[in-house]
């Protein structure tokens, strides 16, 4: 599988530019009173993940600037790989749009796909970064990251960590987490991160590397407890918890990020509107607000940037499942 992907990737500057462009053969010429009729957001995890609050927020800022409800449907599966099928089979007119994130540059490796991911979507806008949250259930006797590393040697194979799938943001990063503290967790995936949260407060698992956007409020009502967030640099939301890094895990660092994708050869006009739409959603003052508190930082991007971003991300988690031991179906 790795050998396949790299052989993807050797392609993916001219594959990136094809789908940037949103041209085809097939593409239909674009229509100046784009939109005339409800556009659908497909988010391809369940309610309650961080893709679907992000989806949400930005849903709604973008139908109030179109005109138009942006109605938002949630096809889990799959590790998102249902609802992105949905949307690469779906008319390139605009009306059809996916929220991707980390799962859509690590599927690849992980999975066989019906859809190829560097070609079958035209990118149109980022939306933002989050950072993870390294939580752990109120009864495990861990307070720090060091704690925890200690505690997971202690007892090899025994501590449980909760994912939300299969070659997801979560189950990359607390691999890549295991291979630099020397460590053995149990990994149990779920179907999003609202099931995986809700089994680690219960104590079902104890250990999760969770979107900081979904665990925020069980940490702020004590039903978890945060050990350390993963980012390059501290939370805006949790300022005093330090990063991976800074408790004792040097070089750490991993981040989710959120986007909006479109079936190829959508029409680089629609493309350019929605990009526009979306940015100017991104900076209003509430929204910025309101995701910043939630533990997303919003960034907004041109199509192009997201292009690019995808498939330096793929590059990197083909790097970090070799280096881990992740391995294909």
């Amino acid at each position: 599988m790795l050998n396949t992907l790299r052989t993807i990737l050797t392609g993916a500057v001219a594959a990136a530019a094809l789908a940037l462009t949103g041209l085809s053969v097939h593409a239909a010429t674009a229509d100046t009173s784009y939109p005339t009729r409800p556009i659908r957001l497909v988010v391809p995890f369940p309610p309650a993940g961080s893709n679907d609050i992000v989806g949400r927020v930005v849903a709604a800022g973008l139908g109030d600037r179109l005109g138009k409800q942006v109605v938002v449907d949630n096809r889990a599966g799959g590790n998102s790989i249902i609802g992105t099928d949905i949307v690469a089979n779906a008319p390139a007119d605009g009306y059809t749009l996916l929220v991707i994130s980390t799962s859509f540059t690590t599927n690849p490796i992980i999975h066989k796909l019906p859809y190829d991911s560097l070609i079958a979507f035209s990118w149109v806008a980022f939306l933002g970064y989050g950072p993870n949250v390294l939580a752990v259930n109120n009864s495990l006797p861990a307070n720090s990251v060091k704690e925890l590393v200690a505690l997971a040697k202690a007892k090899p194979g025994q501590l449980v960590y909760a994912s939300t799938g299969v070659g997801s943001n979560a189950h990359f990063g607390t691999e890549l987490f295991k291979y630099m503290t020397g460590t053995n967790m149990l990994h149990v995936p779920y179907k999003g991160g609202g099931p995986a949260l809700l089994d680690t407060v219960t104590g079902q698992t104890q250990v999760c590397l969770s979107s900081l956007i979904q665990a925020i409020g069980h940490i702020r009502a004590s039903r978890l407890r945060a050990l350390a967030t993963s980012g390059e640099k501290r939370a805006l939301t949790l300022p005093d918890v330090p990063t991976i890094a800074e408790a004792g895990v040097p070089g750490y660092a991993t981040a989710n990020w959120w986007g909006v994708a479109a079936p190829r050869g959508t029409s680089p006009q629609i493309v350019q509107k929605v990009n526009r739409e979306i940015n100017a959603v991104l900076i209003l003052p509430a929204v910025e607000k309101q995701l910043i508190n939630e533990g997303a930082e919003p960034t907004p991007k041109t199509p192009e940037q997201l292009g690019t971003h995808v498939s330096t991300e793929m590059a990197k988690w083909v790097k970090i499942a070799k280096i881990a031991g992740i391995k294909g179906e």
